[in-house]
């Protein structure tokens, strides 16, 4: 494996204890409280392999909530998460799982509140760094170290040349992209990391294209 940064192999600034479990784990937890957009009022983490075993020792309870309530990996308030989320009113399980995984540091999430709900899992990668695998029951990888947009639309013919016509004409360059579908002729979502954050105007003018159902925005 290749690193560009040092820190990239000792992780980056955080509350400990490790990079993988805490960190990593914070990580997790952001980019679900990023995409699902506002605060949930409940939140049921299920966790597996290594975290399922050592969640309390290190830290890994704290910080997924942490990161829920969008506290980035070196905010102090992460050791004080799980008492912040109940008195917001935040409704917390963690679920201990059996079940192998792919990979050992994996949780699956599912948060909402009256208006919607959001399902993922995402895995600790090392190093502070984490990836979501799946939302929603579709299959992705998201960093969220590169600004990048969320595209629900609907699979049909010319859905994503529009998308990346308009992308080209405001000059974004596309650094890594993928779709996912459950079933042909259904619903897809095109994942798409950019060089650049998407303003709000181009993002109104993709919920605008024919095709397209949902537009969510990650902005680092």
């Amino acid at each position: 494996m290749k690193y560009r940064s040092v820190f990239d192999i000792i992780g980056p600034i955080m509350i400990g204890p490790s990079s993988s479990h805490t960190a990593g784990a914070a990580r997790i937890g952001r980019m679900t409280r990023k995409l699902f957009g506002r605060e949930p009022e409940w939140a049921d983490i299920y966790l597996y392999g290594s975290f399922a075993k050592t969640y309390k020792g290190h830290g890994t309870d704290v910080a997924i909530v942490g990161g829920i309530l969008d506290f980035d990996t070196f905010d102090e308030r992460i050791s004080q998460s799980l008492e912040i989320a109940k008195k917001n009113n935040i409704n917390i399980r963690f679920i201990e799982e059996d079940a192998l995984t792919d990979h050992p540091n994996t949780a699956r999430i599912r948060m909402g509140d009256k208006d919607g709900e959001i399902e993922l899992v995402g895995i600790s990668i090392g190093g502070g760094k984490a990836e979501i695998t799946e939302l929603n029951g579709f299959d992705l990888k998201l960093t969220g170290h590169h600004p990048a947009i969320l595209v629900m639309h609907n699979d049909k013919h010319g859905a994503i040349a529009a998308v990346t016509n308009i992308l080209a004409r405001h000059e974004i360059n596309i650094g890594h992209m993928e779709v996912s579908r459950k079933e042909q002729g259904k619903e897809a979502l095109m994942v798409i990391e950019t060089d650049q954050n998407i303003p709000d105007e181009l993002l109104h003018q993709l919920e605008q294209t024919e095709n397209i159902v949902q537009v969510v925005k990650i902005s680092v």
